[in-house]
């Protein structure tokens, strides 16, 4: 199955906030063996974000969906998400009891009695607003959950919320994928030559080693690193073994240079 990301908020597109789900989700995803197929990043725009929603629900990808669960006027994901559905907003009796939990303790640490009636703390309860028939996603930062609709998966903007909870989602939900595809990655530093160059030798390891993938990553280089290509091949390990081998031993057949990558190699 197919992973993919969705980053909603105007600041992020703005630039008043800088995005760090993106390097934080790949990190997650790696760490069990999984990958990251995709990624998109939507402003509060309630028609661009039910679209997307709608092709992404039809689709059959694992979603998760960062930003815009709260409960202001520029929070608009959970109302989107039921829409693409068709189905409506409804009061999930959990996620009620989670908030009036968490209004309980903020009254308590605040010394004042607990009033769950007051117009505030109702509006609170929007935050258990769900599309009809979600389950719940736990959130253990101030126990306002997150939610679940078939493969999507939202949650809170704020990294100190959301990336529990997305790992709660993997380990809980799709265990089963982890390490299923075992996956290497070798490259080397190409220096005096040009991508054209090398073109043809790519597209026949591609060709020869199927499905084992080819790249290449130009650098203009710095004051430390002269420019180069890192060139390298990734995939099944064994298979990806044999083709670095092959990759290799043309280049030094066709006396290119070139050189083990270090660490910080293609930056």
């Amino acid at each position: 199955m197919a992973i993919g990301l969705i980053i909603i908020g105007d600041e992020i597109l703005s630039g008043k906030r800088r995005d760090q789900h993106f390097p934080k989700v790949l990190e997650l995803l790696a760490e069990r063996g999984l990958k990251l197929d995709w990624a998109e990043y939507l402003g509060d725009d309630p028609a661009r974000i039910s679209a997307t929603l709608k092709r992404t629900m039809a689709s059959g990808d694992i979603v998760f969906s960062c930003g815009g669960i709260g409960a202001t006027p520029d929070d608009h994901t959970r109302q989107c998400a039921a829409s693409a559905l068709g189905v409506p907003l409804a009061l999930h009796p959990q996620g009620r009891l989670n908030i009036e939990e968490r209004i309980g303790d903020m009254a308590r640490d605040a010394g004042q009695e607990v009033d769950l009636g007051s117009p505030e703390n109702l509006h609170r309860l929007k935050m258990a607003e769900f599309p009809e028939g979600a389950s719940l996603i736990p959130n253990a930062y101030n126990k306002i959950a997150g939610f679940t609709v078939g493969t999507h998966h939202f949650v809170p903007g704020f990294p100190v919320m959301a990336w529990p909870m997305i790992a709660w989602v993997l380990d809980n939900h799709y265990s089963h994928l982890f390490n299923r595809q075992p996956h290497s990655e070798q490259s080397v530093l190409v220096y005096g030559s040009m991508e054209s160059t090398l073109n043809p030798l790519m597209e026949e390891l591609e060709a020869r080693y199927a499905p084992v993938k080819v790249f290449s990553l130009p650098s203009v280089g710095d004051a430390l690193t002269r420019s180069h290509i890192e060139l390298g091949v990734k995939g099944e390990p064994a298979l990806t073994a044999t083709a670095f081998a092959d990759m290799c031993a043309q280049l030094a057949a066709m006396r290119i240079e070139f050189a083990p990558c270090g660490p910080g190699a293609g930056a």
